[in-house]
């Protein structure tokens, strides 16, 4: 392939440009990056900027990524997330060249700390936690040295192997590189290359009490697997140095390690910690609460791949960290859903009318259309009957100016249907209204309008006899401030109407078909899906997006 020839190989980003002019230098032949999260959790939002920015820009180029997961801590990882983080992977697009893992790599690992045991580069350290911190000073002052580590190679070997048979119990010792306690880097004063942790791991079972640090398995991970830009977030700066000086110790494939700023989005927090804090606090209903940044969560609250990569490529890859407009967010999958999505009717306040003047029994037949934006997606029939619903906001019995919808004595014309006019009111004994009685112009058909009525309004509509109940789940921003983290206890800024259910909504029968996949817009209401918990006997959707921007905190 030739680079740079063509607009479609021209850098998007900073990024790109390094690996553009890699290849062009002969530095590599071929790009291999790699996505490598830790499966302690879903991924989020944040993480999609990382998945796109990987596998897109490899994929652009040529090139490959693993999918590599960072499973060096065995109490925070579970199987399910890792099969959850390969379905996220695989739903935005992307297929791996390889699923890897860093535990494939432990015996390797354990192999180099021994290497740089007998260089005299690595020590193991019986001091506390607290002693340690002690120990390294501040940024502003150096170090200081303790006894363990001036320990002769032999010994630390000896150490290090009764580490690792496990005759030591968790936290009683570590295993810490011996770099420079002056450095102003403070990754670079000691850091700590493994612990011990008498915990199964998901993979490995028993095998292993220590467990390598993430600044020991990350680089040589990277080199082991050849490589060639390792892509990560701007707080992984400081850890540079550390990675760069791993590898050359080691003297193996140089990796090389580029940073971009993480994505972040206003109403809502990206912290794993913070989102495990509402699963496991049943402020959300799980993961994959449709209100979650989670791609699970928005995948089951009906965004699209195609409108998350967009976001990404919208919000930018950047040196600089900045937050971005949820609207911007939303406004890729109502651009992308309003292409896709099927229109379809549903009444979610039924208003029962009477239409007087229609046979009972009688049934008209309309048409409308699928998808307006989508010609080869054709029309389909719905029924026009005696009983119909209308939505209780489309009637108004003491209307101010300018209301062009229903209201006694007005007209107003169903969509894709006949005008009709408000004749009575009918109420119960506490003045509640039951029901509408209407009349229909039989000369006023959408399509074949002879009447010569002018109405300015237009509303949506279902036959009574041919509508299905179903639960409309209306979700909403979780956070009712921009940035929910900076506060004190962001749980408390919850959103308290983040979602509404509406248990006694009506929608037409050609929703009874619906997939998971389908993605729908409910006419003059919003973007829906179908909900995983839907069954034939109660249709569950849930709202992925209004029409137009109109959230108010």
């Amino acid at each position: 392939m030739e680079i740079g020839t063509g607009s479609a190989l021209e850098p998007a980003n900073f990024i790109e440009e390094i690996i553009q002019s890699d290849l062009e230098s002969g530095k590599h032949a071929a790009v291999l990056t790699r996505f490598p999260p830790e499966p302690n959790g879903y991924l989020h939002l944040g993480h999609c900027a990382s998945i796109v920015l990987n596998f897109g820009t490899a994929q652009k180029y040529g090139g490959k990524t693993n999918l590599r997961f960072d499973d060096t801590n065995p109490e925070t990882e579970e199987t399910e997330f890792v099969e959850g983080i390969i379905n996220d992977v695989k739903w935005l697009g992307y297929e791996p060249a390889n699923i890897f893992y860093a535990s494939d790599y432990f015996d390797q690992l354990y192999d180099w700390a021994v290497l740089l045991i007998k260089k005299g580069l690595a020590y193991v350290d019986f001091s506390s936690p607290e002693e340690v911190a002690a120990q390294k000073g501040t940024p502003t002052s150096p170090g200081t040295a303790n006894q363990y580590r001036s320990t002769s190679p032999e010994e630390n070997l000896a150490l290090f192997e009764r580490m690792k048979a496990g005759e030591f119990p968790d936290g009683h010792c570590t295993l810490r590189a011996k770099i420079d306690l002056g450095s102003p880097n403070m990754h670079m004063r000691d850091p700590y290359l493994y612990r011990i942790k008498h915990a199964a791991h998901h993979r490995t079972g028993t095998k292993w009490c220590i467990y390598p640090m993430y600044d020991w398995a990350h680089g040589q991970s990277d080199s082991i697997e050849k490589i060639t830009h390792s892509i990560c977030t701007l707080e992984f700066i400081p850890h540079r140095e550390l990675y760069d000086w791993i590898i050359q110790q080691l003297g193996i494939f140089p990796s090389k390690q580029y940073e971009f700023a993480r994505i972040n989005v206003n109403y809502t927090v990206m912290s794993k910690r913070k989102l495990k804090q509402l699963v496991e606090e049943k402020y959300v209903a799980g993961w994959d609460d449709p209100r979650m940044p989670t791609i699970a969560g928005m995948r089951r609250r009906g965004y699209t791949p195609t409108s998350l990569r967009e976001f990404v490529k919208r919000a930018g890859i950047a040196k600089r960290e900045k937050i971005n407009e949820v609207n911007l967010l939303e406004f890729c999958v109502r651009e992308d859903l309003n292409k896709k999505a099927l229109r379809r009717i549903a009444v979610l306040n039924p208003l029962k009318v009477v239409i007087t003047n229609l046979a009972e029994g009688g049934t008209e037949w309309m048409e409308t259309e699928n998808n307006p934006e989508d010609p080869n997606t054709g029309k389909r029939p719905i029924a026009f009957t005696k009983t119909i619903w209308i939505d209780q906001e489309d009637f108004m019995e003491n209307p101010p100016p300018k209301y062009f919808r229903l209201s006694p004595g007005g007209m107003v014309r169903l969509k894709s249907a006949f005008i009709i006019r408000c004749e009575e009111v009918v109420k119960d004994d506490s003045g509640n209204i039951l029901e509408l009685h209407c009349s229909y112009i039989p000369e006023s058909r959408s399509g074949q309008d002879t009447s010569g009525l002018k109405v300015q309004g237009v509303i949506h509509w279902l036959s009574a006899e041919h509508a299905v109940p179903a639960e409309v789940r209306l979700y909403d921003r979780l956070f009712s401030v921009e940035d929910p983290a900076s506060e004190d206890d962001f749980k408390k800024t919850i959103h308290p109407a983040s979602l509404e259910v509406v248990e006694k909504a009506m929608v037409e029968p050609a929703l009874q078909e619906a997939a998971l996949v389908d993605r729908f817009q409910f006419m003059r209401i919003g973007y829906f899906c179908l909900d995983p918990e839907s069954t034939r006997d109660k249709l569950v959707f849930n709202r992925t997006v209004s029409l137009k921007d109109t959230w108010k905190p």
